[in-house]
């Protein structure tokens, strides 16, 4: 099967193209490079270097495809916070502009990574996909926005679309440097470089439920096989489970220091994972320790 990644080359879609490939299908690579890296792309996929933000340079890698990963996105809540619009034309005009250009090309699935994020603040937990999303930063906005997108190409133009609410994704080729770390990358390259790890000041109580890539890959592998799905379902990856900063700086090991807590995040997330397993057969498969130690292992720190 032809398929195509966007964002192939960054963390996430990285992993998704290297299954693919093993798996056998043929796969394409769309990237801008801005925030993936040349060392990520599998030599084994076709390579396109242009941007979703521009229509027109996206739609050749389209052409025959029958199934979309769509990963691109630039993606984290404090830069869409600092400035909000190239946040926008990525996450909002340009999942529009994908959605576009696979419509246009007679693709059959598109697989959106949406986020948790969407959820916001609940007054409850688990968060379940029922509950009415309340995006409280400009990235949740605009990854909400994207889901809305799907949904609504599937009703008007049949196209067959999937949103994947991705919690807190961590693994090998995590950003670790610049305004789009993450937080355990972030850790463990000040642990590499004997700095103290950076708390936010709510550290203790800000809670988060950790996903290993390597179950999100088999997710978006699920979904493009099932044939119980395809018409703008909103669906959970994560582990069920969540662990304070606290605790995560804990399980990396070595001292750290607080800073100022941010504005815009959700002090708590975690997923209610039952429909992921209902309609896609998923179930996450990596403890947070375990991942947490594969990576510590991989850095030299164990």
């Amino acid at each position: 099967m032809n398929v195509l990644v966007t964002g192939g080359a960054g963390f996430i879609g990285s992993h998704v193209v290297d299954a693919l490939v093993h798996n056998g299908h043929e796969v394409r690579v769309l990237d801008n490079l801005s925030t993936g890296k040349k060392e990520h792309l599998n030599p084994r996929a076709k390579f396109y270097q242009c941007d979703i933000v521009d229509l027109e340079s996206i739609r050749p890698a389209f052409t025959d495809v029958a199934c979309v990963f769509h990963t691109a996105a630039l993606a984290r809540i404090q830069p869409s916070i600092e400035n909000p619009r190239p946040a926008h034309d990525a996450n909002a005009t340009g999942t529009l502009n994908v959605l576009l250009a696979a419509r246009d090309a007679g693709v059959r699935r598109v697989i959106y990574s949406a986020s948790s994020s969407a959820y916001g603040t609940q007054l409850s937990l688990p968060c379940h996909e029922d509950m009415p999303a309340n995006p409280q930063n400009p990235y949740a906005i605009q990854k909400f926005i994207g889901e809305l997108y799907c949904r609504n190409f599937s009703e008007l133009y049949g196209l067959e679309t999937i949103s994947l609410r991705y919690f807190n994704v961590y693994g090998p080729r995590q950003d670790a440097t610049g305004a789009y770390a993450t937080v355990v990358g972030i850790f463990l390259r000040q642990r590499l470089a004997e700095q103290p790890m950076t708390v936010v000041a709510d550290g203790a109580e800000k809670r988060r439920d950790y996903t290993y890539v390597g179950d999100i890959v088999e997710g978006n592998i699920l979904a493009m096989r099932s044939d119980t799905v395809g018409k703008g379902e909103v669906i959970n990856l994560g582990c069920g489970k969540n662990y304070s900063v606290v605790e995560v700086a804990e399980l990396i090991g070595g001292s750290y220091t607080y800073i100022p807590k941010r504005l815009g995040e959700a002090l708590e997330t975690l997923a209610d994972n039952t429909k992921a397993a209902t309609l896609l057969g998923w179930a996450p498969h990596t403890p947070f320790a375990e991942g947490v130690a594969k990576l510590k292992k991989e850095a030299g720190l164990i």
